[in-house]
């Protein structure tokens, strides 16, 4: 997963750079309002991938004594901030870009020269996009698309996704807004394009913020990773009943699982060790990011009297 999700944030970063180049280059020589926004967007995702990939990096260093648990979730603190760096820079500078130039309108100049811009980077970024699908289709299995990304573990994928739908989305709007504001010659329109634009750029920003969110606070394994968890555990003779399974996510690759097992009674603790023992290795043959397990020998009786004292 790693590896494709660097594919798709190093084709979003070649994408998103050239054409915030091409864009700022056309926005200087038109005055256009929106193919300016248009730059900023992309100058904004170029940026956040560079976060992204920050956050592998980061993600990568192995544990120590301050983090003993490693560094994963560092991944999805940094896609949680390239959130707030697509509402606070991007939505922030289109929003005032737009008011900005109602209070002032001005007509394009040579607005061909933002057709073709603007029709080179929908080429451009509807290749980053296709990149970025294929890879988010290899993970969705069966599920449909919405509850493919809530299920997501991996942020870059969907992150990237979402950035490359808005931008693809601007790209379309600033086409017609310019089109239609030489047309009928209202300059206003090419205002109130960046305010639309600035509109998309925060509704993306809100959802990857809700969806990184859920991961950065600890999500649980899927539904069925768990199931199959129990099931393997349940299946061991030695258990008497599987008291309680927890698991979280310490990164799209890492995953924590704690077990509380009531064991048979008649067992003594050097075969519940071997038990143990042999579980772990059966658990992480068959569930390779099951990196850490920490199992409890506990009796069902006493594991309610816990439970009840904590509620």
């Amino acid at each position: 997963m790693a590896s494709g999700s660097k594919k798709v944030i190093y084709a979003a970063l070649f994408g998103n750079l050239m054409i915030f180049i091409t864009k700022l280059g056309a926005s200087i020589y038109t005055g256009s309002s929106a193919m300016l926004s248009e730059a900023i967007h992309s100058f904004v995702d170029t940026g956040n991938q560079g976060l992204l990939l920050y956050g592998l990096k980061r993600a990568k260093k192995p544990a120590d004594e301050m983090h003993p648990f490693g560094y994963g979730m560092e991944l999805y603190f940094w896609s949680f901030v390239v959130a707030i760096v697509i509402f606070a820079i991007g939505s922030g500078i289109s929003f005032y870009e737009g008011f900005s130039k109602i209070m002032n309108p001005h007509p394009v100049k040579d607005p061909f020269v933002n057709y073709i811009v603007l029709s080179g980077a929908i080429l451009f970024e509807g290749w980053a996009w296709s990149v970025a699908f294929k890879e988010f289709r290899k993970t969705k299995g069966q599920r449909s698309y919405i509850n493919a990304v809530r299920h997501s573990k991996d942020p870059t994928i969907f992150t990237v996704l979402f950035e490359d739908t808005a931008a693809m989305l601007g790209l379309i709007v600033a086409l017609v807004g310019i089109y239609l504001s030489v047309e009928l010659d209202m300059p206003v329109l090419d205002a109130c394009v960046s305010i639309i634009i600035g509109v998309i750029l925060a509704a993306t920003a809100i959802l990857l913020a809700y969806e990184t969110k859920g991961l950065l606070i600890g999500e649980g394994a899927g539904e069925e990773t768990v199931k199959n968890l129990r099931k393997i555990i349940s299946s061991d003779k030695s258990v008497k009943n599987v008291n309680e399974l927890l698991t979280m996510h310490m990164g799209p690759e890492e995953i924590l699982l704690n077990v509380s097992i009531d064991f048979d009674e008649e067992m003594s603790s050097s075969d519940v060790e071997l038990a143990v023992s042999n579980m772990e290795l059966l658990i992480k043959s068959k569930h390779p990011k099951v990196k850490r397990i920490f199992i409890e020998a506990q009796s069902f009786k006493q594991h309610l009297k816990d439970k009840i004292k904590k509620k």
